[in-house]
C-alpha cells in the first residue's frame, strides 16, 4: 500500500513546490533586473543633468569646442571604459551630442527604438522586457534631457546582461537546491507519515493472515495509528476472539459428543448381542445391525481422534525419518503378506528432519493402511524416502485403481469417499486425522496420480528449524482448513 500511497503524496508535494517555485523564480529574476534598471536610470538621470548645461550644438562634434561638452564626453568615455556600457546623448534629430564608443549610433529598432521614442515624448522609457538566463540580449534605458520644459536630447544606455543573467541563474540554483532539500525533507516526512498511518494496517494484515492460516491467537495492538484504525483494531480483536471461541466450542462439541455417544452405543450393541441369543445363528439382519454398529463405533473413535489431533500441539524434535519409515514398513509387512501385496522400502539408511515421531508414525500408519486396502493381490506398495531441497519427502505409492483429477481435489474433505470405493471398510476420516497430526508439526501431506496406475501420497517433513517454522505456519492453515471440510477418498 505504501508503494501506491507514496507516489501520490510525492506528486502532490512536487506540484506544490513547483507551483511555489516558478513564481518565486520569476520574482527573483524581476527583482534582479529591477535593481539593474534602477541603477541605469540613476546613471541616465545624472548624464541628463550634465547635458542640460550644454547649450551650443557643436558644428563639429569631434572638435569639442565647448568645455561642458568636452567634460560630458570625457564622463561618457570613462563610464563606458569602466563598466562596458554603451552610452550616448542624442539630439531630437538623432544626431549625437556625445557618444561612447564614438561609432555607436542611436538605436533604431526593437526595444532601443521604443525607449528612444518614449524619451522624446518626455517620459522615461518603460521597464524593458524581462531578461532570462537563457537569453543573450542587451538592456536599453533612455531618459529625456529637458531644458526650459522642452526635450532637447535623449540619454540612452545599452547595457550587457551577462552579469545579470549569472546572478539570476545563481539565485535559481540556490532556489532549486532549496526546493530539492525541501522535497527530500517532504519525502522523508511522507515516509514517516505513511509508516505511521499504515503500520496498524500492516499489523492488521499480518494478524488477518495469521488467523487465515490457523494462528487463532493472532491479535492487533490497539494503541498505534490514527483513531479510526485503533477502532478497527479493537473490532478486529473482538471478531478474532469470537471466531476463536466458536472454533473451540465446535472442537469441544465434537470431542464431547463422540466421547459421550460411545457409552450408549456400547450398551446398544450389547443389547443387540443379547437379543441375538434368542435368534437362530446366521440371522442376516442381526449381522447387518452389528456391522453398522461397529462402523458407527469406528466413526465416533475417528471423530474423537480428529478433534484431539486438531487441538494437540506437536512435540518436535530432530528425528531419523528413515528409521521411523522403515519401522512402520516392518510393522505393516505382516498385513501386506496376508493381503499378498509386496510392501517395499527404498531410500537412505538414515536422514534427519524436524518432526513429531508419534504423529509421523500415526500418519504413516493411516497412509500405508489406506494404500494396502486398495492395492489388489499381486501388486506392490512402494515406500520411499528422499531429500528434496529443505524437506524430506516420504512417498507411499500404491498399485490400486487411483483417483480421477476431480476426486483428487476432494482429498481432505471429511467423510468424503469415492463412489467407487463405498464397499471398502473405512470412516472417511483417517487421512484427515493424518493431515491434522502432520500439520501440527509443520509437515504436509499431498496426493498425485501414480504411474502407471494407483495413487501417490507424499509426506514432506522440514529438515531445519527455519523451514519448520514456515511449514508450521502453512500447517496451521491446513489444520484450520480441514477443520471445516471432510476427509479423503479412501480413508
Amino acid at each position: 500500500m505504501r508503494t501506491r500511497l507514496l507516489p501520490l503524496l510525492i506528486v502532490l508535494l512536487a506540484g506544490v513546490l513547483l507551483a511555489l517555485g516558478f513564481p518565486l523564480a520569476a520574482s527573483i529574476a524581476a527583482a534582479e533586473q529591477q535593481r539593474l534598471v534602477v541603477d541605469r536610470i540613476d546613471d541616465t538621470a545624472r548624464f541628463a543633468s550634465l547635458a542640460q548645461y550644454v547649450t551650443a550644438r557643436p558644428l563639429d562634434p569631434a572638435a569639442g569646442n565647448d568645455e561642458r561638452l568636452g567634460t560630458l564626453r570625457s564622463e561618457l568615455a570613462r563610464y563606458e571604459g569602466l563598466y562596458g556600457i554603451r552610452v550616448g546623448i542624442f539630439y531630437r534629430d538623432r544626431s549625437a551630442m556625445a557618444v561612447a564608443p564614438a561609432d555607436w549610433p542611436v538605436p533604431d529598432q526593437g526595444e532601443g527604438r521604443r525607449a528612444f521614442q518614449e524619451a522624446l515624448a518626455g517620459r522615461r522609457s518603460h521597464d524593458p522586457g524581462q531578461v532570462w538566463p537563457f537569453q543573450r540580449r542587451r538592456l536599453t534605458v533612455a531618459s529625456p534631457v529637458i531644458r526650459d520644459g522642452d526635450v532637447v536630447a535623449v540619454v540612452v544606455t545599452d547595457s550587457p546582461t551577462g552579469r545579470l543573467r549569472s546572478r539570476i541563474l545563481h539565485s535559481w540554483l540556490l532556489l532549486g537546491a532549496g526546493e530539492t532539500a525541501a522535497m527530500l525533507l517532504a519525502v522523508g516526512a511522507a515516509f514517516r507519515l505513511t509508516g505511521w498511518v499504515l503500520r496498524p494496517v500492516r499489523i492488521l494484515d499480518t494478524a488477518t493472515h495469521g488467523i487465515a492460516t490457523g494462528r487463532m491467537n493472532s491479535r492487533v495492538a490497539v494503541d498505534n495509528g490514527p483513531p479510526e484504525l485503533r477502532r478497527l483494531a479493537r473490532s478486529f480483536n473482538e471478531m478474532a476472539d469470537h471466531v476463536e471461541g466458536i472454533l473451540e466450542q465446535q472442537r469441544a462439541f465434537v470431542a464431547d459428543a463422540s466421547h459421550q455417544l460411545r457409552n450408549p452405543l456400547s450398551a446398544l450393541l450389547l443389547r443387540i448381542d443379547l437379543l441375538a441369543l434368542d435368534l437362530p445363528d446366521g440371522h442376516e439382519e442381526i449381522a447387518s445391525v452389528r456391522a453398522e454398529g461397529g462402523r458407527l463405533a469406528r466413526v465416533l473413535d475417528d471423530l474423537l481422534g480428529l478433534a484431539l489431533a486438531e487441538h494437540a500441539s506437536a512435540d518436535l524434535q530432530l528425528a531419523d525419518i528413515a528409521e521411523i519409515v522403515t519401522d512402520r514398513v516392518g510393522a505393516w509387512s505382516p498385513v501386506a503378506d496376508r493381503e499378498r501385496v509386496a510392501l517395499t522400502y527404498s531410500g537412505p539408511a538414515a536422514v534427519t528432519g524436524w518432526a513429531d515421531p508419534v504423529a509421523l508414525s500415526s500418519a504413516l500408519d493411516a497412509v500405508v493402511d489406506n494404500a494396502l486396502k486398495f492395492t489388489p493381490a499381486g501388486a506392490a506398495v512402494d515406500v520411499g524416502v528422499a531429500v528434496d531441497g529443505d524437506t524430506v519427502a516420504v512417498t507411499v505409492a500404491d498399485g490400486g485403481p487411483g483417483l480421477t483429477e476431480e476426486e483428487l481435489t476432494r482429498i481432505g474433505d471429511r467423510f468424503w469417499r469415492s463412489s467407487r470405493h463405498q464397499n471398502v471398510d473405512g470412516s472417511g476420516l483417517g487421512l484427515s486425522i493424518s493431515r491434522a497430526l502432520l500439520a501440527a508439526g509443520g509437515a504436509t501431506l499431498s496426493y498425485a496420480p501414480n504411474t502407471p496406475r494407483g495413487l501417490r501420497a507424499v509426506i514432506r517433513v522440514p529438515r531445519d528449524r527455519a523451514a519448520e517454522g514456515a511449514a508450521a505456519r502453512a500447517g496451521d492453515s491446513l489444520r484450520r482448513t480441514i477443520g471445516g471440510r471432510g476427509s479423503t477418498a479412501k480413508a
